[in-house]
């Protein structure tokens, strides 16, 4: 595979960039990878395993001379991230980003990009519940899929170079408008995600009462609930307060289904229940056949487990 960059540089080093290290190494495709994390604590572990050919202790010696720089920090840190590297961002250089949500990195980082450096940004649709450094492995983006998402003035060029350079890395690539991603995520990602941290409130409210009944007696249902509820706190608080619109229209849509849920039940109507279920169902099917999970036991997940 050709080296489409010589120097990448990471700001943050937790999953998505551990993961990317390790990806980038298995393709061939860096001379050098250097990175940066605000954590003393992080910076010695991603030392300590070799993460990155070279750890800086600031986000600017990072970045400097870096031919693709990517921000892998919570999505509200960017604007702070992007107002302090830009100035060192050589012309030429990708400026990219992991973010969930699209159009406030868009708007929050975009003022502070020097003319001459492409901006891109960009989120792979992968991840597990785990964090940091250690956390990260090659297959992470196998076969899943990372939005491109360029904004009005991306150079194409640049634009088919970071896509080449997600491809490498075992992704399958999509080019989305930022509005209509954060559309798309608040349904498949971050709606679920506030779900699940609901009912793993709710049951830790119950297990109070019933003396961790519901924690010796969890059913499969409730273990992926909890799965996805230990995910990363920090970066799911500035998610929902960057992605409002989307994630309130989603959940108003979801209100109105548990009301008719909750009629259906109350009346006792049962053929509604089934053509729900029947219908929900087949979406499951739609996302085992696009190659996004498979019918495996255990959730088709071992040891790592990609969401």
């Amino acid at each position: 595979m050709t080296q489409i960059y010589k120097r990448v540089a990471f700001i943050g080093l937790g999953l998505i960039a551990s993961s990317m290290c390790h990806a980038m190494r298995r393709a061939g495709m860096a001379s050098e990878i250097v990175g940066y994390t605000r954590s003393k604590e992080t910076r010695d572990i991603a030392r300590e395993i070799g993460l990155c050919d070279q750890v800086c202790d600031s986000a600017v010696e990072a970045a400097q001379d870096a031919d693709l720089v990517v921000l892998c920090v919570p999505v509200g840190a960017m604007e702070a991230v992007a107002k302090e590297i830009g100035p060192v961002l050589k012309p030429g250089a990708t400026l990219s980003d992991v973010g969930s949500v699209k159009r406030t990195v868009i708007d929050a980082v975009g003022p502070y990009v020097p003319e001459g450096v492409h901006f891109i940004p960009a989120h792979p649709l992968a991840g597990t519940e785990h964090s940091g450094p250690r956390s990260g492995f090659a297959e992470l983006f196998d076969n899943r899929y990372t939005a491109i998402v360029p904004v009005d003035e991306s150079d194409q060029q640049a634009v088919a170079e970071l896509t080449m350079f997600w491809q490498s890395l075992g992704a399958l690539t999509e080019t989305m408008d930022p509005d209509h991603h954060d559309l798309v995520l608040a349904v498949t990602s971050h709606a679920p995600h506030l779900i699940a941290y609901t009912m793993v409130g709710v049951a830790d409210d119950l297990r109070r009462v019933t003396d961790s009944e519901v924690i010796k007696y969890s059913a499969t249902g409730f273990r992926d609930f909890t799965r996805i509820a230990a995910s990363d706190p920090v970066m799911w608080r500035d998610v929902f307060l960057n992605n409002k619109e989307a994630t309130l229209e989603i959940l108003g849509r979801f209100t109105e289904e548990l009301f008719a849920l909750q009629r259906a039940i109350r009346q006792g109507d049962g053929d509604h229940l089934h053509d729900y279920f029947t219908r929900t169902r087949s979406i499951r099917r739609g996302i085992i056949e696009a190659g996004q999970d498979t019918d495996a036991p255990d959730f088709g997940r071992v040891k790592a487990r990609q969401e």
